[in-house]
């Protein structure tokens, strides 16, 4: 045989198979009418052919449904014997019609049989579904967008109603976050949390979810600096976490949250860079017994001259601006480091908490009074002072 020859023969023998597939579907609907599986004691047809002729469950089911498909519509049914449509084809077909609204009327829904019929020449079963989803807006599209429209309202007002979120301590310093907000809730949130999750030099260490996490707690740390918070118990909105001080001067107390949580020496000691400290006298039992007035750091006038000198996190090669910055203490507030320019500078929370592992050293350039950082070894050999150019480059 030619090539030809060979490609026509495919083409014959599969649209033989559609014509056998339809007469098989004509004669298992007429058995089933018949009631002949419930006589010879099936539970179903499908069940009834699964042991007849040794096939799948689930196939079975298929020839059983189709069959009673292409019985309720003809038009489909003559399209399959003619080979217009093959199995699979008149299935989908068959489902996109079952699946049109009740109430539409019969000339509506033969208009959508016969779009898709003619759209099975050019595509396949899946791109066939898709059109097969769609086909109401290509028939009635006034009654596809009232329909659209009243489905969003359903799954808008499920969504807010089963809205939630919660944090859940899990005993070993970790948090669990989870919930579920509504679309519009959801798109406000990544607003927010989009231009802080990409990647900050090209050698970024954290992946996509740690960038994710950092910036949901960045997010909530800007709001807590705001003015436009409400009260939390005639309180501005805050973060209590309670240290021996001794023990913070000698860098090994751990912090106890009030929701509970213990925070390392490390993290007490950053959180106390710019928060507002307030001495308490407790007695053995942890109850106060005096306690005296808050000392505010890095604040007002200060903080806004440390602002205009850094214009952002100082850290090389950051871009966070000012507002997503902690006041730091080159030498610590707790170490008798004084509150003032000299000893400060901004760090955004991913370069404070770098700072914080002791690794890179901070000072004052003598010349204009800008920060400088001396990188660990394992950065640059031999250590070179490097500055943020980002902030100042113009």
């Amino acid at each position: 045989m030619s090539d030809d020859d060979l490609v026509d023969s495919l083409d014959t023998i599969h649209q033989a198979l559609q014509t056998l597939t339809a007469a098989q579907l004509h004669v298992i609907r007429e058995i089933d009418g018949r009631g002949l599986p419930i006589a010879q004691h099936a539970s179903s047809t499908a069940v009834w052919l699964r042991g007849r002729h040794r096939i799948s469950i689930h196939a079975a089911k298929r020839l059983a449904d189709l069959a009673k498909a292409v019985d309720e519509r003809p038009a489909l049914d003559t399209a399959l014997v003619a080979g217009v449509v093959n199995a699979e084809q008149a299935a989908v077909i068959a489902g996109a019609v079952r699946d049109l609204p009740d109430d539409l009327g019969a000339d509506v829904v033969n208009e959508a049989e016969a779009v898709l019929v003619g759209q099975a020449a050019q595509f396949e079963p899946a791109i066939l579904r898709k059109a097969g989803e769609r086909i109401l807006a290509h028939v009635a599209p006034e009654i596809a967008d009232a329909r659209d429209a009243a489905a969003l309202q359903r799954q808008e007002a499920r969504a807010w109603q089963t809205r939630a979120f919660q944090l859940t301590r899990l005993g070993d310093g970790r948090v669990r976050v989870t919930g579920w907000l509504d679309e519009a809730g959801a798109a406000t949130v990544n607003a927010a949390l989009d231009p802080l999750c990409a990647p900050r030099h090209d050698d970024e260490p954290r992946t996509p979810g740690q960038r994710r996490a950092d910036a949901l707690v960045e997010v909530c740390d800007l709001a807590t600096r705001t003015e436009r918070l409400p009260d939390n118990g005639g309180q501005r909105p805050h973060v209590m976490v309670t240290v021996p001080f001794e023990l913070l001067e000698q860098q090994f107390g751990i912090g106890v949250l009030d929701t509970g949580g213990r925070l390392s020496p490390t993290q007490v000691r950053q959180m106390a860079c710019d928060a507002q400290l307030i001495p308490a006298v407790l007695d053995g039992d942890g109850q106060v017994l005096d306690l005296g007035r808050t000392r505010r750091l890095i604040t007002g006038s200060l903080r806004r001259a440390l602002e205009l000198r850094d214009r952002g996190c100082a850290f090389p090669g950051c871009d966070r601006p000012p507002r997503w910055c902690d006041g730091h203490h080159i030498q610590s507030w707790a170490d008798g480091g004084p509150t003032s320019l000299h000893n400060s500078v901004l760090l955004c929370g991913y370069h404070h908490r770098i700072i914080h592992r002791g690794h890179w050293t901070i000072r004052l350039c003598v010349e204009d009074s800008r920060p400088e950082f001396i990188p660990p070894a394992y950065v640059d050999q031999e250590q070179r002072p490097c500055r943020n150019l980002y902030h100042h480059r113009t």
